[in-house]
């Protein structure tokens, strides 16, 4: 199918945010354009970011920074995701959690049973009180030795170990910050036990998507600017995958990948300028 195809037959653009829509704090040229003409044309778009250290609330406050107004229906993080699968999965278990107060926040409100971490200190195996049912690791910017120690400590003694997304380098201006997926991989060399993903490209990230906006998953194109998380989300579930050249991913990265794209543009501006152009 052509590159023109496969933007026609999209109904539902699932945009990722840093490095296809904005980049830190800024905004990249031709975004709110490529809405303009999704609209136009009659789709619809969404966000959906793997970046689980903030909330959709906060999402929609930078957004609106941007002059990108949306609401909340129109946002997703892997942190809605991981929050959705413990409710399915393991309602009322208590979860041990590597993220920020935002982060928590959320699990807060959608009831989830945090661990009580009041006046806890760094634990080793041979003191080991009570232990959570599960630990839940995201893309922690406050982490420290206790909290990455505790969690160790408690998945070698046989807590559940779950992460919102598997990203590695979360793109910054100038460079990459380290992600969940690193901090996951400290804990994998530590305790020897690998984490269950629930973000792109999961299975339980489209499944949520289908279920909250009821478009079928073959009229859904992931757009992103990672092979191995955007595209791999489309292509591995019965959706499409988009790149964007925009982000950490270049042509060929592309070209040497196992996982293809169904379409590859420069920006998502680019994509815009062509649905303007052939509807």
């Amino acid at each position: 199918m052509k590159e023109i195809d496969i933007l026609r037959d999209t109904d539902l653009f699932v945009l990722d945010m840093d490095g296809t829509f904005y980049l830190g704090n800024n905004i990249l040229d031709g975004a709110l354009e490529f809405l303009e003409a999704v609209k136009r044309t009659g789709k619809r778009y969404m966000f959906f970011t793997n970046n689980s250290s903030t909330n959709s609330d906060r999402y929609i406050e930078k957004l609106a920074g941007m002059n990108c107004f949306i609401d909340k229906n129109q946002i997703m993080t892997s942190g809605d995701v991981m929050i959705r699968f413990l409710k399915s999965n393991y309602a009322g278990k208590s979860v041990y959690l590597l993220g920020t107060k935002p982060l928590e926040d959320s699990f807060i409100e959608a009831g989830v049973n945090l661990f009580n971490r009041d006046n806890e200190d760094a634990l080793a195996p041979d003191n080991l009180r009570e232990r959570p049912d599960i630990v839940v690791v995201g893309f922690d910017k406050e982490l420290d030795f206790k909290k990455l120690s505790n969690a160790c400590t408690y998945i070698r003694e046989g807590s559940l170990f779950l992460a919102t997304h598997l990203d590695i380098n979360c793109p910054m201006p100038g460079g990459f910050i380290p992600d969940c997926g690193a901090i996951c991989k400290a804990i994998e060399l530590s305790t020897g036990k690998s984490p269950k993903f629930v973000g792109k490209p999961f299975r339980e990230t489209v499944d949520m998507i289908v279920d909250a906006t009821k478009v079928s998953r073959e009229k859904i194109a992931f757009v992103g600017d990672r092979i191995y998380t955007d595209v791999a989300c489309g292509v591995n579930n019965g959706a499409r995958g988009i790149l964007v050249l925009t982000g950490e991913c270049k042509l060929s990265d592309a070209e040497k990948s196992d996982i293809k794209p169904d379409a590859i543009f420069d920006s998502i501006y680019e994509m815009g300028t062509i649905l303007n152009a052939n509807n």
